[in-house]
């Protein structure tokens, strides 16, 4: 099988999961908060660990301050989902989408900062387009106060920044120990995140009154969720054996173009499952967004 094939996989697949996120928050959580739905996600990290464990029996003989830094890697990942189910909470997925493409922005000055890395004028260019995609997305057609959507562009770009914090913890570990030895000890980190909220009253009861009305329904869609995450990205570290890495990566920044598209068909065959603004203006909106973002992804990850 052809390693584009696999390149695409990932977008593909992260594109469903994104509007299974936006499935859960409008079924489950419009009048719960969000972070119920994290104690979730946490709990299917808690059920993966004996099993990366088995395979990996090694994984508790690692110094307490890597094993630290690995599990603040899964607590930041956390806290960034915590702002993007906030942001989906009230606008659409297509939306929300184009600003997940900070992450390589985000992660490129880090790296200048942190790693010393050199930015070239292509990545430049690149992380002015995403910024340009981005500002286009967030403007609106409401009232003057709220021509411009704040709310959205603000939980937006703190979950880029968090996540790519959270990323660049787990690469440098991810590189230095194995792979799955990183990802158990986030996981952990995760579970910590889980934990923590449940011992908060008002989370625990909202958590427990979920299990009990919908519990088997959201494990299902959640647990789902997860392995489609998990399969994109494995499609896309399979596609970097055979592909040089900015060809994959700028594949990989198609994913806001397959939300839009995703979103189109869902709102027309199935409205009850995802509705979608598809005014003339809007679904412009959205597309022009969606090829700048794209656009910028490539360039910075030249």
């Amino acid at each position: 099988m052809s390693w584009l094939v696999f390149a695409f996989c990932g977008p593909v697949l992260w594109a469903i999961s994104v509007h299974l996120d936006k499935y859960l928050v409008e079924r489950y959580f419009k009048n719960v908060d969000v972070i119920v739905l994290l104690i979730f996600t946490a709990l299917m990290g808690v059920l993966l660990m004996p099993v990366i464990a088995w395979f990996e029996p090694n994984v508790l003989q690692r110094d307490w301050a890597s094993i630290g830094l690995m599990m603040l890697s899964g607590l930041l990942y956390m806290g960034a989902l915590a702002f993007y189910l906030r942001a989906l909470q009230g606008h659409e997925a297509s939306m929300v989408a184009p600003f997940f493409q900070s992450l390589p922005l985000f992660g490129c000055v880090l790296a200048y900062f942190i790693l010393g890395e050199t930015l070239s004028g292509t990545q430049f260019a690149g992380g002015a387009l995403i910024v340009l995609g981005m500002l286009f997305v967030s403007i609106g057609d409401g009232p003057k106060r709220e021509r411009f959507r704040w709310r959205l562009a603000a939980l937006m770009l703190a979950c880029g920044f968090v996540m790519s914090l959270s990323t660049l913890i787990f690469k440098v570990f991810a590189i230095k120990d194995e792979f799955w030895v990183t990802a158990f000890w986030m996981f952990a980190g995760e579970a910590v995140f889980g934990v923590g909220f449940l011992c908060i009253g008002r989370y625990r009861r909202q958590f427990l009154e979920l299990l009990k009305s919908n519990g088997g329904a959201l494990i299902a869609i959640n647990a789902s969720n997860e392995l489609i995450n998990l399969g994109g990205g494995l499609a896309n570290r399979y596609a970097l054996i055979f592909a040089p890495l900015a060809i994959v990566q700028a594949i990989g920044s198609t994913t806001t173009l397959f939300v839009f598209v995703f979103g189109v068909l869902l709102t027309l065959l199935f409205p009850k499952v995802s509705r979608e603004n598809l005014s003339a203006r809007e679904f412009a909106q959205k597309g022009i967004a969606a090829v700048l973002v794209a656009i910028g992804v490539a360039l910075v990850s030249r």
